[in-house]
Parts: C-alpha cells; structure tokens; sequence
C-alpha cells in the first residue's frame, strides 16, 4: 500500500467517474419512493417516525457541503492547511497533528464535519511539505468512523440508536471513551503502516502564501460550529441548512463560486435517495419484530458484526435506522459496528460519500477499490480493539 513518492495529486486506482455518485443517488430515489408509497400505505404513523427520527442527519449534511465549498471559496482550507505545514517538522509530526485534529474534531463536533472541513486542509498541509498525501487523504475518512464513538452527536448514528435507549450523555462518554481511544489509536496505527515509507519522506516548506479572506466563509463555519456546540441535532441541522443557503446565495451572486459547482458538491439526487432508503427501512424495523428479535439473542460481537455487515450493504444512517427502530439489547455493540464498520467499503457511510466529493474539490483522487484494499485491515483491528475495550469497562 505505501506510495513511491510525493506527488501533488495522490496516485489511485481506478478512479469513479465524476457522475457516478449522482447516477447511484437518482438509483436509490426510484427504487425508494414505490417503497416509500407502499409503506404510506401499510402505517402512516411508522412512516413519519422513522423520517422525524433521520432527516437531521441529511439537512445538516446538505448545510455543511454548502458552507464548505463557500469556506473553499474564500482561501479557508488554503491557509488553514498552510498553517499545519508550518507547524509540523516532517512527514510523521505532521500526520500526528493531522490525526489529532480530525479526532478532536469528530469528538467535539460529528465526523461529516471533520471529513468536510479537514480533508481539503490535510491534503493541503501535505502537498505544501511535499510529502505524499495518500496517508492524509485516507487518515481523515477513516480515522472520522474511528474516532466517533464517543459522544452522541460524533455520529449521527449514535443519536438514532440512543434515541431508542434513553441513555445520557455522560453515561453514554463514561462507556466509550475507552472503546474510543482504542478505536482511534489503532485507526492511526494500522494507516501509518500501511503507509509508513511515505510518512518518512518530507520535503522543505513551500513559501508561497496563501491567499484568503474573511468572508461568507469564515462567518458560516463560525455559525455551524456554535450550533454543533449548544444546539440539540435537530436545530443544528436547521441552523446548518440555513447558514449553508445563506453563505453559498452571497457567494454565487458576487460570482465566487458557480451554481455548476454547487450543484455537483450538494448532490441532492444522493441526500434524497439515502434519506428514503432510509425512511424505508426505519419503517420496517417499526413494523416488523424480525431484526430486533434476531439482536436480542445476539452476542456483543455478534451485534457488532451484523451492525457492520448491514452498513456496508444499505449504509450506516439506514442500517440504524432498522436496527435500532426498536431498543436494541447491546446498544454500546451496535455502535461499535455502525460506527468502525463503514470503514470497510464507500458504500458504509454518508461520511465515505462525502469524502469522495469533498476530496475532489481540491483535485485529490480518492479510490473506493483503495479504501476497501486499506479497509480490510483497518476495520477488523479496529473493531476488535474496541469491543475488547468495551469488554473490560463493563
């Protein structure tokens, strides 16, 4: 897996066509609305459970592309990358500052606002030390599912299965937090050998400064974090959807960015046809005892392990949203699974989705042949390591 040298534009194989993620988002719209039809048909009731329980997700994904690619606009990702190549001596002090940033971050904030915001930032810092930016492209994506299992609003997921459990905050921060570490270390881990030639490769700083200003941007990141910090999810997705319209309005009119490009960032097709999918399945998961029964004899492991198969086959937000439509008997397990399981294929995680995209914005070329090929390893450490944790909390 280790890279032959740095390069402005990380080598990968068979990249995906620009429209591909669009085509799959128009796919999964026309099979989900018969079914959407159908279940309105079965239970109405069902139906708007499952949808007030899952569109903050989307609302505020949607919210963070627009504010992102306004941040893109004015030089914010630019400069902010910059500023970590200044600071880091060489390959490996810079990708520990890399790790430590996406982990806090995705701890404090969610890890789509880690893969949104950051992605662009650490491929910048690598291409200004002249380093490869392979480990940093796919650090970010991978160490966002690692390190999101330790407060309820890290990941989405933790708040649709939480939801059905009751449990706190802090019992929930009390429980993963060592789950968490192990998670989050060994993510790290299992990247840096992979690409450990690499990371000791780092050329001198380039001098060039960047070029930036305090705009639409920089007030709309503001905005979405205050809201990250002292809203519950589904007012930041509010907050979110509305400084996202806001910020790209202002942007396009003083022509910055084009609506060609807002368009391809948002890929509304893909937001839609995920939250129906997603709808579908909540819906199924309230009218059909089958999955919870099956969870409720389940292991911790098990239920780990069927978290992760069902989110590489329907995707996390939906697979939660069938398997936690009823309290689940080892919720701390399902997450483990949701949370570390997407890491394996693209098609796990609304994160993956929006890494592809995000990372192409600044000209990166993300593989999902590469992601599964690193994924392999990183999500059965990884998992391990966090059930193994959680074991010994209890």
């Amino acid at each position: 897996m280790s890279a032959q040298g740095p390069s402005t534009g990380s080598p990968a194989a068979a990249d995906e066509p620009p429209d591909a993620l669009r085509r799959l988002g128009w796919v999964a719209v026309v099979v989900a609305l018969p079914a959407m039809a159908a279940a309105l048909a079965l239970d109405a009731h069902a139906v708007a459970g499952a949808a007030s329980q899952d569109w903050p997700p989307f609302v505020l994904v949607a919210g963070l592309l627009a504010v992102g690619i306004v941040a893109k606009s004015d030089g914010l990702f630019d400069a902010a990358g910059t500023v970590m190549a200044d600071v880091a001596r060489g390959g490996w002090s810079l990708y520990l500052a890399a790790a430590a940033s996406v982990a806090v971050v995705t701890a404090v904030l969610n890890l789509d606002t880690a893969v949104v915001f950051l992605t662009p930032v650490v491929v910048v810092a690598a291409r200004r030390r002249q380093t490869d930016e392979t480990p940093f492209l796919y650090l970010v994506v991978f160490l966002a599912n690692g390190a999101s299992l330790v407060l309820p609003g890290s990941n989405l997921t933790n708040l649709i299965v939480l939801g059905r459990v009751h449990e706190a905050g802090s019992a929930f921060a009390g429980a993963m937090a060592l789950p968490w570490l192990a998670s989050a270390v060994s993510v790290c881990a299992v990247v840096a050998a992979l690409w450990w030639r690499s990371l000791r490769r780092a050329g001198p700083r380039l001098v060039e400064p960047a070029k930036w200003r305090a705009g639409a941007g920089l007030a709309g990141v503001c905005a979405v974090v205050v809201a990250m910090l002292t809203l519950a999810p589904s007012w930041e997705a509010v907050v979110a959807i509305g400084t996202g319209v806001a910020a790209a309005g202002w942007t396009v009119r003083a022509r910055r960015v084009r609506i060609g490009d807002l368009r391809a960032t948002l890929n509304l097709p893909l937001l839609c046809g995920l939250f129906l999918v997603a709808a579908d399945l909540g819906t199924l998961g309230r009218v059909w005892s089958g999955p919870a029964h099956f969870l409720a004899h389940a292991s911790t492991v098990l239920t780990a392990v069927v978290g992760a198969a069902a989110s590489v086959v329907v995707n996390n937000l939906p697979a939660a949203s069938l398997l936690a439509a009823r309290a689940p008997a080892h919720p701390h397990a399902l997450l483990i699974g949701l949370d570390l399981g997407p890491n394996l294929a693209v098609s796990g995680a609304l994160s993956a989705v929006l890494w592809l995209q995000v990372a192409r914005t600044v000209r990166a070329r993300p593989s999902a042949l590469r992601y599964t090929a690193a994924g392999v390893l990183v999500v059965p450490v990884s998992m391990a390591l966090a059930l193994l944790a959680l074991g010994a909390v209890r």
